[in-house]
Formats: structure tokens, sequence, C-alpha cells
């Protein structure tokens, strides 16, 4: 064979790989659920977020990078394992509160990518920094919290907070990444001891408030008893300021009246009055009444019949 036979036979071979080759590498396919970053000699191009078949220069002249839209989960102080075993990573999650006590917190992060062109070439490893970014907010937080309300009733508060800050730290790294979520799966002491001591303090803290809420109902009922007793005093107290006052009316008309007669007519007036007030003092007395002899004035005299004397034993009337 001759040498420009075995030339054109590797030429022909090598059109054909490289045939193969563009073949191969200028379609390609993005689904509902994915992203694409088209990546010309190592620059970022064109960010395709429509599903279907698309063309693109063949390798190496462009490559295409495919991302998930899907929400991801960033586990922080665990990672679940196939079989349904956690591993935990105390010294990831132990922190310590505002009130200096230590505690072991774990949470997840829901994150998307929202800019594949930034997520592929503003970091070497964002998903790493997210981690970091976790840690120095959930501590953040933690460490700006009592841990009452890290145990208790104030952990929404503090996802709310841990969600905030790490949202400004990722917008301040600018990695394509937008938090989602933060849920706070776990917070406890670390040891056995503590945990039963800070639950007989919070027990004791629920009684307390228990004790508190039945002496306030107790204070309102009494309170709405004494309030009804009040306004009955008051009522009856009203009701005898209006029969004292129509009383004192009544006697007024009456004084009113015996002055207008005693005005027209004084001595018989007073007479009367007299009389009146002479059976009023003396109810069962019998009253004389006499003249002087000039008939000017008059006598009362209160005299109560007396007992006739008995006659002394052998007494003839002499």
């Amino acid at each position: 064979m001759s040498t420009k036979r075995v030339l054109l036979t590797m030429f022909l071979g090598l059109f054909a790989i490289v045939g193969v080759i563009a073949a191969l590498t200028t379609w390609y396919t993005v689904d509902e659920s994915e992203q694409a970053v088209v990546i010309t000699f190592g620059k970022p191009g064109e960010t395709i977020t429509e599903s279907g078949l698309h063309f693109k220069l063949p390798w190496p002249v462009q490559n295409v990078e495919v991302l998930s839209k899907e929400t991801f989960s960033l586990e922080f102080g665990y990672k679940e394992r196939s079989q349904g075993d956690m591993d935990v990573y105390p010294m990831e999650t132990k922190m310590i509160t505002g009130d200096e006590f230590f505690v072991l917190t774990d949470l997840v992060v829901q994150w998307r990518i929202t800019d594949p062109k930034k997520y592929l070439f503003h970091s070497q490893d964002p998903k790493e920094l997210l981690h970091s970014a976790t840690s120095s907010a959930i501590r953040s937080i933690i460490g700006n919290s009592k841990i009452d309300a890290a145990l208790t009733d104030g952990k929404s508060d503090i996802e709310s907070k841990t969600r905030t800050l790490l949202t400004q730290l990722m917008e301040k790294y600018d990695v394509g990444i937008s938090v989602l979520g933060v849920k706070l799966q776990d917070v406890e002491l670390p040891n056995e001891e503590v945990r039963a001591a800070f639950t007989a303090v919070t027990d004791a803290r629920e009684m307390k408030n228990t004790k508190i809420n039945q002496a306030d109902k107790y204070k309102n009922q009494r309170m709405g008893e004494v309030e009804g007793e009040i306004a009955a005093i008051k009522s009856r107290a009203e009701g005898q300021k209006v029969a004292r006052i129509e009383q004192a009316v009544g006697d007024v008309a009456v004084f009113q009246q015996l002055y207008n007669e005693y005005k027209d007519n004084k001595v018989i007036t007073r007479e009367r009055l007299v009389l009146e007030t002479l059976e009023t003092v003396l109810p069962q007395a019998q009253i004389y009444i006499m003249n002087d002899d000039e008939g000017s004035t008059m006598k009362y005299l209160p005299i109560q019949p007396g007992a006739s004397k008995p006659k002394e034993e052998g007494s003839d009337g002499q």
C-alpha cells in the first residue's frame, strides 16, 4: 500500500472520528426540571431554561453545564443515610446562647439555584460556601438568644432571623443561590443531667404560669362579685336617697301647711299642736284640761285614776 493511500485512510478515519464527536456533542437535551448554561471556550454564554432539544457548537468549542431547578436541602449538623440511619456531628452543632448555655442545634436549609452562571463561575464550591454561611448565621442568632427561647417557644423567631441573615450573606457572596427556608430540626442541651435540670425548671415555670392563671381567674371572679355587690349597695343607697328626699319634701309640705294655719289662727293652732304632742308623748294617760279663773290659761293634768283604799278592820265609822 502506498504512502498516499495510508495518509488518505488516516485522514478519512480522523474525519469520521471528528464527525462522530461533532454529532454527539452538537445536540443536547434540557428537561423541564433543569436549566443549562452554554460555555464557549470556558466563558459562560446563554442560559437555557426552556425544555427540549437544543443545538450548540461541537466540543471543544462549546459545552453545556446542566443544573437542576429543583429545591435542595442542606442538612446542618447531621447527615441522613440511605438506610434511614443518621450521622450526627456534635462539634458542628454545639454553640452558646446569649445567657452562656451550651446547646446542640441542627437544622435544614431549603435552597435553589436561581442564577446558573454565578453558581458555576463565582465560587469554586458554592455548596460549601452555603454551609459556612449557615453555620455563621445560626451561631450569630443563637448567640443573641436566651436558652428559654431556643428550647421552647422562641424557635420560630430564631428560624425567621436565621433565614433573614443567611439570605443577606448569600446575596453578599453573590453565588446564584436563593435561600427559601430554614427549619430547626432539634435544639437540645448537651447532656442528660442538664436536660433533666432544665426540664424541671420548665415544668416549674409552667406550674407557675398555671397558678398565675388560676389566681387571675379567681381575681376576676371575685372582682365581678364585688362589682355586683357595689352596684347593689349603690342601688339601695340611691333608693334610700330618693325615699329620704321624698319624705323631706312631704315633711316640708306638712310644716308649710301648719305654718300657714298658724299664721291665720295662732292660738287655736298652738293649742292643737300642744294637744297632739301630749297625745304622742303620753299615749296611755288620761288628760284633764282646766281653765283658770280668768279663763286665759289652760292647765293640762295627766291624772291617772287611783285605786280605792280598803277599809280598816274594826272601823265602825266613828
